[in-house]
């Protein structure tokens, strides 16, 4: 029989990573509008941190096996919502991503990425072999493509990435041969004519931009300039907090959510961005560590999906910023406004501590 996990058996330290980052956030919200028009947002970041602290903390107690048995139903459960979405979902700024229940608004495709990732920990749970076979890559191909559609089509490209990099990490992760690496990649030089056909004007004006920054200042490349311009400006040690010129007087788009990063190097410098990159990294460290004391096969996948995701977001949200990716609505993890974003964060960490917890169960 199953003994209760006790107390001492949460990971606090990478709890307590997880709530540094997102504190340093509300931080930087508050900074950034507490004098404008979105005076207040903070508040609703505290909110949402202390409810996804505490699911956090719930889920760490459950055991996750049960979870994974319930994978198929969540999965068909999210594909419907998403489908669902497309239909009549509550459109914000011209996009179809968002659910209305009691009173929040929820942004449906930050749950499916932890759904995603417990899909491929199931899959290769179930599957011994030594490395993914070209069956293997069609399966997880479809399983991930199917609600990345959808969530492309809200449209939200960004987050319809993320799916492709749990699967990426869980497929390295089971085991992948050199020949079919150089294959994938063929395949995905070969569907860019393809990808570019289906993308929305202004998407592909980002893309265009990426190329050339130069051209259009005011237009298409002006996030990228005004971002570069507030990380240069912040120097070695910022501006300090409230001091930022550039979020303040309106200059940098969307400063307390996408663009946070920006508005933090400039008011906190190279210092204060090096120590929160520093904590990002310790977190990613510390879920690669319980995925290896992980108990068995499926509890190793989980940890590790999670990581792929926040690397992912850090790694193309900050270098949007300085002008190394295209453009993209990816929030930073734990930073970036966000109650959606938040508790997916907090809800994957759950299942880490989960996994990590039960290596004291027999």
């Amino acid at each position: 029989m199953t003994k209760k996990l006790r107390f001492r058996d949460v990971d606090w330290l990478l709890l307590a990573l997880a709530v540094a980052i997102a504190i340093i956030g509300v931080i930087e919200i508050y900074s950034t509008t507490e004098h404008g028009a979105l005076q207040g947002q903070y508040k609703k970041q505290i909110y949402w941190l202390i409810l996804s602290i505490v699911l956090a903390l719930v889920i760490s107690h459950l055991d996750y096996h049960f979870l994974l048995e319930q994978t198929p139903w969540l999965y068909i459960l999210s594909v419907l919502v998403l489908g669902e979405l497309l239909v009549a979902g509550h459109a914000i700024a011209k996009t179809k991503r968002w659910l209305r229940f009691a009173g929040l608004t929820f942004q449906v495709s930050e749950i499916v990425k932890l759904v995603i990732i417990f899909c491929v920990a199931a899959y290769f749970a179930e599957r011994r072999g030594k490395s993914a076979t070209w069956g293997d890559l069609v399966k997880l191909g479809l399983v991930a493509a199917v609600p990345a559609v959808l969530v492309a089509l809200e449209p939200d490209l960004g987050t319809a990435l993320t799916f492709f990099a749990i699967l990426g990490a869980g497929i390295l992760l089971a085991g992948i041969q050199w020949r079919q690496v150089g294959v994938l990649l063929l395949l995905g030089v070969l569907c860019l004519p393809v990808g570019w056909h289906f993308l929305r004007p202004y998407q592909r004006d980002r893309f265009m931009t990426f190329f050339h920054p130069s051209q259009n200042m005011q237009g298409t490349s002006y996030q990228v300039t005004q971002t570069k311009i507030a990380i240069g400006s912040g120097g070695l040690r910022g501006k300090g907090i409230g001091n930022g010129t550039q979020s303040h007087l309106g200059f940098i788009p969307v400063s307390q959510a996408d663009a946070i990063f920006a508005a933090f190097a400039e008011e906190q410098g190279f210092v204060g961005t090096l120590i929160v990159l520093l904590l990002y990294f310790a977190m990613l460290l510390r879920l690669l560590d319980g995925a290896q004391m992980a108990p068995d096969r499926a509890g190793a996948f989980l940890p590790v999906g999670l990581a792929s995701v926040l690397f992912f977001q850090v790694a193309i949200n900050t270098g949007m910023m300085i002008g190394l990716f295209p453009v993209t609505g990816i929030p930073l993890p734990l930073m970036s406004q966000g109650g959606s974003s938040l508790l997916f964060t907090f809800l994957g960490l759950g299942v880490a501590m989960n996994v990590r917890a039960r290596r004291f169960v027999n």
